[in-house]
């Protein structure tokens, strides 16, 4: 899955981005225009999946973060949901030992109560043989959305405050913050979508308030190296001033 790590010290991130968080959105539409049914168009983007990850561990990312199958993604024909739960078995069984051979702990990010007992069963297996890696985290955002992340967080403070740990006047973000999906993890710094789309879906609302955004009309079976070297290139030259000013435009 993974090309080989590069010697140490070249491994260094160039563009400044730890943090990449990725909206994988077209497989259905390339699958159309190749006269094929949607989960072809599936199974080509796990292709993609692999060539970003390859490329993430190999550019100094620190962590990426992928949108696989949200919340809402259960209103789609039952056909389709099948094939998918089918792929992520597949995937976990194909790829975790190329993962864990390449350094990359894997996490799978979002409710994942309403899956099957065999893929609870998988995903649990590879977080365990993957969890101690120090190299790119990969965060899977499966049955995943950015309200139930924070709805989850705030549950989990009601009960501090119902169990007399905390007043809700003592409520601060960084409370919120600690309780929500990756919170030990660094920042998102971007978030790239493809397909040609200009929305967020519900994904990680709360953890990019501050991230830049790049999209694409690629869609995602599509998109590779280049268009990720592309997307963090154009990151790399944008100011980001975390809703503060430029330094010396202050008037005088």
């Amino acid at each position: 899955m993974l090309s080989a790590n590069p010697p140490a010290g070249e491994n260094s991130s160039a563009h400044g981005a730890r943090h990449v968080a990725i909206i994988m959105d077209g497989n259905g539409r390339w699958a159309k225009r190749q006269g094929k049914m949607r989960v072809f168009g599936h199974k080509a983007g796990a292709k993609a999946v692999r060539r970003v990850v390859s490329y993430a561990a190999n550019h100094g990312i620190e962590a990426l973060t992928l949108y696989a199958f949200s919340s809402e993604n259960w209103n789609r024909p039952a056909q389709e949901v099948s094939a998918l739960m089918e792929l992520f078995v597949w995937a976990l069984d194909s790829e975790v030992k190329s993962l864990h051979r390449h350094n990359v702990r894997l996490r799978i990010i979002g409710d994942t109560s309403r899956f099957n007992a065999r893929l609870q069963e998988r995903i649990h297996k590879a977080e365990t043989l993957t969890g101690n890696n120090t190299g790119l985290t990969l965060n899977i955002a499966a049955n995943y959305g950015g309200r139930w992340d924070i709805i989850q967080g705030v549950k989990r403070l009601a009960t501090q405050v119902q169990e007399g740990l905390l007043r809700p006047d003592q409520i601060t973000e960084e409370d919120l913050s600690n309780l929500v999906c990756m919170n030990e993890l660094a920042p998102v710094d971007l978030v790239i979508r493809t397909g040609g789309e200009h929305r967020i879906s519900n994904f990680l609302l709360w953890q990019i308030a501050y991230a830049e955004l790049w999209f694409t009309d690629v869609l995602w079976p599509d998109f590779d190296e280049q268009h990720f070297e592309e997307a963090l290139n154009a990151f790399a030259t944008r100011e980001r001033r975390f809703g503060g000013t430029t330094p010396g435009s202050e008037p005088v």
